[in-house]
Order: structure tokens, then C-alpha cells, then sequence
């Protein structure tokens, strides 16, 4: 599988000039024969914390009938951020669609970000999503998920791949790129880590955008400005390294749990 990330500078809360800037990447990636492009979190507003401004409803879902649409024209699966709106608090959603329009995974991300407010607007999903694209099962969490290892371990059951849509800030470049590379070493599995860049409010953002595989190699990586970057994803090196270096099936889950409450 080819896949595309889209490092990108959203517009603060304009969904209507994000969609006119997210044409280039898909037209970008369809021309490097791409199967799955994937934006940053909450991909065509930023991090906002004015779900009532910019969240959608089941019955209208803005983000998603747009890229539902043009999943058919570009003939991509996307990965796309948006909020879901609801009372008292709205949800942080990851959405994976498919060239024909259906959308095939639906993410409620489990861990709001409760240093930088998020919690206050937004619930914590309590579900993981999985779907498949082309040979790969693949799970979507979002941004500070990445710090919660219990998630990948859980995931990486039945993804081989794990993707990380992310507002994540210039502060904390650093565990970005290194607990994207560890996510992939411990649950030996691809995971794609895509980020924005720019500013917005009093943050900043340097991208970082990676692509690791499951040995821990960064297949692409981008640098602090718009990007797109590419890289091909193999699933029976994936599997024979699994077998032939099987860590994960010597954990020790009912131990572990064990010794939480000893």
C-alpha cells in the first residue's frame, strides 16, 4: 500500500478555505499513486475549542459528505479529523473513507487533552475503530493518544497499521518523533504519524510528520513547512518479522493486571 500524509497548515476555523487548500494535496497524492492520504487532527479547523462553531451534526456532517465526495473523484481513501457536536460535550472524531464514499472507520479520540483545556469541551470516546485499506487492517487514534501505550498494544492485535493525526506543539517535538518510533517497536506494526505546522493562537507547530515502520525505521519524514510525503507499506515483511521475532505474544497481560493492583 502507498501511503500519502498531508502536513498541513489549516486556515483557523475556515472550513470552506480548507477544503479549496486540501484539493492539492489530493491531487499531489493521486499523482504519486497513492491509495490512503491522511490530514492532521481536526483537519480543516485546528485545534479549536469552539465545538458549537465548528462542530457538525450526524444529520449534517460537512467535513465528511465533502470528502466523501471527492474520496470518488480522486479515487483515494482519506483520512480526515472533525468534531462531532453534541450536548453537554462534543467529541474529537477521526473518519477513514473509502474511494467509493463509505466511511469505513469512525474514531471518538479516548483521551482529551486535559493540560491544553480539550477536556472541557470535549467527552473521551470509549471504542477503538478498525477498518481495512487495500491489504492492511488499520486503526486511527489522534494526537495525545500517542502517550497511552495500552491503546497500540490493544490495536496492534489486529492493525498492522496506526495512525496518529496530530496538532501536536513545537514544545514537545521531541516525544512526538520518539514515542511515534517506540509505538512501532513495541507493537511491531507501520505507524503514521501526521502533523500540522504554522501557528495558531499562542502555539506553534514544526510538523515532524513520520512514517515509521515496524522495525522502527522512519520511511518519511517532513520537515516544518507544507508537505506531502510518501512511502510504501509492506505487509509480509510485516508479518514474517512478527513470526520470526514474536515479542508480542510474550506478554503477560493477566500478570500484568495482577501486579497493578498488588
Amino acid at each position: 500500500m502507498r501511503l500519502a500524509l498531508a502536513q498541513t497548515e489549516p486556515l483557523w476555523e475556515d472550513k470552506e478555505g480548507n477544503f479549496r487548500a486540501a484539493l492539492k494535496f489530493l491531487e499531489q497524492a493521486r499523482e504519486k499513486g497513492a491509495d490512503l492520504i491522511l490530514f492532521p487532527e481536526m483537519s480543516m479547523t485546528g485545534f479549536s475549542m469552539h465545538p458549537e462553531k465548528i462542530g457538525e451534526t450526524k444529520e449534517n456532517p460537512v467535513t465528511l459528505d465533502f470528502f466523501r465526495e471527492k474520496a470518488g473523484e480522486y479515487g483515494l481513501y482519506i483520512g480526515i479529523g472533525y468534531v462531532e457536536y453534541c450536548e453537554p460535550k462534543s467529541y474529537n472524531c477521526y473518519a477513514i473513507i473509502s474511494p467509493e464514499g463509505e466511511i469505513l472507520a469512525d474514531y471518538r479520540k479516548i483521551h482529551p487533552f486535559t493540560f491544553g483545556t480539550e477536556a472541557v469541551h470535549y467527552a473521551g470516546g470509549e471504542k477503538l475503530a478498525f477498518c481495512r485499506v487495500r491489504e492492511f487492517t488499520v486503526s486511527p487514534l489522534i494526537c495525545y493518544d500517542l502517550r497511552f501505550p495500552e491503546l497500540f498494544e490493544i490495536a496492534s492485535e489486529r492493525a498492522e497499521l496506526i495512525l496518529v493525526p496530530a496538532n501536536w506543539p513545537s514544545d514537545r517535538r521531541e516525544h512526538f518523533m520518539t514515542l511515534l518510533r517506540a509505538r512501532a517497536i513495541e507493537d511491531q506494526c507501520y505507524i503514521a504519524g501526521v502533523n500540522r505546522v504554522g501557528h495558531a493562537r499562542t502555539l506553534g507547530y514544526t510538523g515532524d510528520s513520520m512514517i515509521v515502520d515496524p522495525f522502527g525505521r522512519v520511511l518519511a519524514r517532513a520537515g516544518e513547512g507544507e508537505e506531502l510525503i510518501v512511502a510504501e507499506l509492506e505487509l509480509e515483511p510485516l508479518k514474517k518479522y512478527r513470526k520470526e521475532f514474536p515479542a508480542r505474544t510474550d506478554r503477560k497481560p493477566e500478570l500484568y493486571e495482577k501486579l497493578r493492583h498488588s
